[in-house]
């Protein structure tokens, strides 16, 4: 269960004390996620999320995050929107920790998507990206080429533990991006980490895209990558192709890719599997005793980086031109 921090009763009230949504009629923990604390919150006025964030997030990066969900919303994209409170602040301090309440989206996330969700997702993803422009912050991507090596060397040798041979693969992997990584591409908000968990459907329709805490400044054709990886591969980690199709497809209904990104994506897309190859690996590594949610395998990314590292041209995922 991802619930880190409790919340009494008596906390709960008088936090809630300073927003206009009414008496509590129920406060449930939710399982899924593995990064902050979240609630579902039942009050007069409905359902809403509440969110304690845990040590991972750093509290300077809230208003960043929290700014752009509401950019977002004010640009038709249907994410969580921050509930400000009668003094007109979103974020506030519940139980220790910093924490805002965002309203509730109808839909659930999907475990088998299939092409028309990928489409879906594609297309909602560039439409992201260009929702974001104008949007006055900015916050570096720490997970990017740069985080990617202290990742690395905070995993070690015990690397090995989890794989034979992954600490030299690794390095090997990294010596490589860090020589062909490109460097002028397009540019803007992305998402970095929208996987199917994080994408709401209902009644087959996209209704909303949540979980926000990685967004930062980047390639766009970077978020893309992460799409291909966390949206096209099946269970047995086979690239699906007919996938991929449909997520460029979609994505480029909205937004076309220049060469220089058609170009870049593979590269990309080993970029995208080896941050979540190493932040898995670190995870897997350091998980502490007694912990309530278990950590994802690192193998995954493994066998997707595999796949990558034999492609030439964005054409092995579905780009028809």
């Amino acid at each position: 269960m991802a619930v880190y921090t409790e919340v009494n009763d008596a906390e709960l009230e008088a936090f809630l004390a300073s927003y206009d949504l009414g008496g509590i009629l129920s406060c449930k923990g939710i399982a899924e996620g593995v990064e902050n604390s979240n609630y579902l919150l039942h009050v007069d006025k409905g359902y809403f999320i509440l969110t304690l964030y845990e040590k991972r997030v750093r509290e300077n990066d809230l208003p960043f995050f929290l700014g752009l969900m509401d950019h977002l919303a004010g640009r038709s994209i249907n994410c969580p929107q921050p509930i400000k409170n009668r003094q007109g602040q979103a974020l506030g301090q519940l139980a220790g920790r910093p924490a805002v309440i965002v309203n509730f989206l109808d839909g659930m996330s999907i475990k088998r998507p299939n092409p028309s969700h990928c489409a879906m997702v594609g297309e909602a993803l560039a439409l992201l990206h260009r929702a974001g422009n104008g949007f006055g912050l900015r916050r570096a991507n720490a997970l990017s080429l740069e985080g990617w090596r202290p990742l690395a060397q905070a995993a070690g040798e015990r690397a090995d533990h989890v794989m034979p041979g992954l600490a030299t693969m690794i390095d090997d992997e990294l010596g490589f991006l860090e020589s062909h990584w490109p460097r002028d591409l397009t540019s803007g908000i992305i998402h970095a980490d929208l996987f199917p968990d994080n994408v709401f459907f209902l009644g087959g329709t996209l209704s909303g895209l949540i979980d926000f805490y990685f967004a930062c400044n980047d390639k766009l054709a970077y978020d893309l990558a992460i799409c291909l990886n966390c949206w096209c591969f099946e269970h047995d980690a086979a690239f699906n192709i007919t996938k991929g199709m449909a997520l460029i497809n979609g994505y480029e209904r909205v937004r076309h890719l220049d060469e220089a990104e058609k170009n870049a994506l593979p590269i990309l897309a080993r970029g995208a599997a080896l941050r979540f190859l190493l932040t898995r690996l670190v995870d897997w590594l350091n998980v502490p005793p007694g912990a309530l949610v278990r950590p994802k395998d690192p193998m995954e990314y493994v066998k997707k980086l595999r796949f990558h590292q034999h492609v030439s041209t964005a054409r092995d995922y579905g780009l028809l031109r």
